[in-house]
């Protein structure tokens, strides 16, 4: 019987060893990949993003919102900070609600004196389909500490009304 001994190589050198890849395939490309020289001379600013707005494809900002119900009403909240009322537009149809809004920056300041630009400025719109219809007359909007707040009345489809046949 041949007894082989191996020399058991430690846990560290078994991580940094370099990968050999037998596929092509399988092995980083060069050509993609940035050099370092360069990464390390480009003074980048993060792409604007935050919690409250998010940049859709169009450049436009998308409004996040929470939508809940009760027994007689739909509640639509969104964070429109920094939006005054009269720079809002809020269309209400029946199963459907459009907020469209603009936040622009007060002051200007040259991108280069950025550390960080996490804000979102500019145009926003959302359009909220909602699952049921809603009485758009007696819906009502408020903004209080830059929340906005739309209350939708739920319409009542059991509700019956008679009406009075007039002679002509």
């Amino acid at each position: 019987m041949k007894i082989i001994n191996k020399k058991r190589r430690s846990f560290f050198s078994r991580m940094t060893e370099p990968v050999h890849f037998e596929d092509p395939a399988d092995a980083f490309d060069d050509e993609v990949m940035m050099p370092a020289e360069k990464i390390a001379s480009s003074k980048s600013i993060p792409t604007p993003h935050n919690d409250e707005l998010e940049e859709d494809s169009a450049g436009m900002g998308q409004l996040p919102i929470d939508l809940h119900q009760t027994t007689s009403e739909f509640v639509l909240r969104a964070f429109v900070a920094g939006v005054r009322p009269d720079e809002l537009s809020i269309s209400i149809s029946r199963d459907m609600v459009e907020i469209e809004g603009s936040r622009m920056e007060r002051e200007q300041v040259s991108e280069e004196d950025f550390f960080s630009r996490e804000l979102f400025w500019g145009s926003f719109s959302r359009v909220i389909q909602l699952p049921e219809e809603v009485d758009v007359e007696n819906s009502a909007a408020t903004a209080k500490d830059g929340l906005l707040t739309i209350v939708l009345p739920k319409l009542d489809k059991a509700k019956q009304t008679k009406l009075r046949v007039k002679a002509g």
